[in-house]
């Protein structure tokens, strides 16, 4: 391996690569420029520089991949994220919709020792506040891919495995209308049958229409 640290930029990269994978999605030029917020002439030149230190190759018509190395750093930066995030929430009161800024920027800051006495202190959690599962300290992970609620049929009975957490006025909606993880529902009308999905939450105030976007960013389990 030629290097020897990871700056604040490496770990944003290998941490987007990560997470559009794990979505489906290719992690291409134009995906990482978009995640990321950055121009794509400096996201080809960080790919070819990832890619010459052995953390990504490229994969034809999918961009880029992860490597075993890539996998393992990429592995720990959302260690942190989400060991951070239900920290916060747990034990200092922030709400879910609060975490993600926070989380983003001590990610980078907070060490290892300190990650593991958080997640000692909240009894070893495996999952964040938002649902999405927590690699443990060894870089393991719940393997399973899980369908976004855009790919369920019509009929179909599911609980909610996870939301994104990236944006807090959806979460705060996703919330009022008790679109949370372990949530049970019905999906009355897929994407397949339209541009959108129609649900009825177990306990909820009635039908919810979902753009195909929205429902997207919720991962289900199918009963």
């Amino acid at each position: 391996m030629k290097f020897t640290g990871l700056s604040r930029s490496v770990e944003d990269y290998l941490k987007a690569v990560y997470t559009l994978n794990e979505r489906g999605e290719a992690a291409g030029t134009s995906q990482l420029a978009r995640v990321l917020d950055v121009q794509p002439a400096s996201v080809s030149g960080m790919i070819r520089r990832l890619a010459e230190d052995g953390l990504l190759e490229h994969e034809p018509y999918r961009g880029v991949r992860l490597t075993r190395a890539g996998s393992r750093e990429a592995l720990k930066v959302l260690r942190r994220h989400r060991i951070i995030e239900s920290y916060l929430v747990q034990h200092l009161g922030f709400g879910w919709d609060d975490v993600h800024e926070e989380a983003e920027r001590l990610e980078h800051a907070a060490s290892d020792a300190l990650v593991d006495r958080m997640a000692e202190a909240m009894g070893h959690p495996t999952n964040d506040p938002h649902g999405a599962p927590i690699p443990t300290r060894g870089g393991d992970i719940d393997p399973t891919a899980y369908p976004g609620l855009d790919e369920v049929a019509t009929g179909s009975r599911i609980t909610v495995r996870s939301v994104s957490d990236q944006d807090p006025a959806r979460l705060r909606y996703f919330e009022s209308v008790g679109l949370v993880p372990g949530a049970e529902a019905v999906v009355n009308e897929s994407e397949s049958d339209g541009d959108h999905v129609t649900l009825t939450v177990k306990g909820g105030r009635g039908p919810l229409t979902l753009t195909a976007d929205v429902a997207r960013r919720v991962t289900v389990i199918e009963a």
